[in-house]
């Protein structure tokens, strides 16, 4: 199965879910946040789902951990940790209604049991949360969210999590879990709502992997946005400048190598961006290597500035 190669992404943040995922270790929640940035700049009140281990986008803008209770961390910007446990009272208690009917059923030691050995159980109830507040919550009669971002699993894990939809309704059809999964799969395989981007790096194994994981979010049907291609060095020195810098001696030695050492890297992301535009059928988005010190929420808005002409 074939999807549409997707259209520009100027209407990325018009989206109501924005998936972000890719290998381990190329900024996803880097990415996460400067998107969320990037929306709430234009007036948009986003909502951050976390569903990895560690929060990320509450550290990188310089604010406490959001844990399982909704907060703002800049204006505009919320985040939420999403994890399985409190993920799983949620869903239960939208479903049984009663309190008293959920500590019946799901704080019986022997259904917990069950449910703790249940496969993809916890990527059920922790897709189930994000897609309610994409899809479903409301406040004063609107939708609670004008775009909600998921920071989600990096390549494998987040491939299961978008998939779980496609695997539960191979196997159950009717009933209201059956129900709520397939609107998750129609939220998640629809273009005009929602739009999953892949985070790489200009180095080998991140960029075969990202085009890997474009070729199965294709085959599954899920519509994806801009590639991002974080990291990427640009030229700085002409070769003659080069030249003149190495000619200094001794005491230009390192700078001489410090030249020469940035000029490959830019060689690198130049020949990535050209594999990566080559294999991958959607817009790229290149994102600026940053210098900085330390990387923290003033990093996060160059980022976000860097990138928001193209969404």
């Amino acid at each position: 199965m074939s999807v549409a190669v997707p259209d520009a992404p100027a209407a990325l943040l018009d989206r109501r879910l924005v998936v972000v995922t890719g290998k381990g270790g190329t900024g996803k929640s880097t990415l996460s946040a400067a998107l969320a940035l990037a929306g709430a700049r234009r007036g948009k009140r986003v909502l951050v789902c976390e569903v990895t281990a560690r929060e990320r986008v509450s550290e990188l803008l310089g604010r406490p951990e959001s844990g399982a209770q909704i907060r703002e961390l800049t204006h505009n910007v919320f985040s939420v940790h999403v994890r399985p446990p409190e993920a799983m009272r949620e869903y239960a208690l939208m479903i049984l209604r009663y309190e008293t009917l959920y500590n019946l059923v799901f704080e019986n030691k022997v259904v917990r049991y069950f449910l703790n050995a249940a496969p993809s159980l916890a990527e059920i109830v922790m897709l189930g949360k994000v897609w309610w507040h994409a899809a479903r919550e409301v406040e004063r009669g609107r939708p609670r969210w004008d775009l909600v971002i998921l920071d989600a699993p990096a390549t494998g894990h987040g491939l299961t999590l978008l998939t779980v939809p496609d695997v539960f309704l191979a196997i159950v059809s009717e009933g209201p879990l059956a129900r709520d999964m397939r609107d998750m799969q129609a939220l998640l395989k629809d273009p005009a709502r929602c739009r999953t981007c892949i985070v790489t790096l200009p180095e080998e194994m991140p960029a075969n992997e990202a085009i890997e994981l474009h070729r199965a979010l294709d085959a599954h049907g899920l519509p994806q946005g801009p590639l991002f291609l974080n990291a990427v060095f640009t030229r700085r020195f002409t070769p003659q400048e080069r030249t003149q810098v190495a000619r200094g001696g001794p005491l230009l030695a390192a700078a001489a190598d410090a030249a020469d050492a940035h000029e490959a890297r830019a060689d690198l992301s130049v020949r990535y961006e050209q594999l990566l535009r080559r294999d991958v059928a959607l817009p790229l988005v290149p994102v600026p290597y940053l210098f900085d010190r330390s990387f923290g929420a003033q990093s996060v808005d160059k980022v976000a500035r860097a990138i928001e002409g193209a969404l």
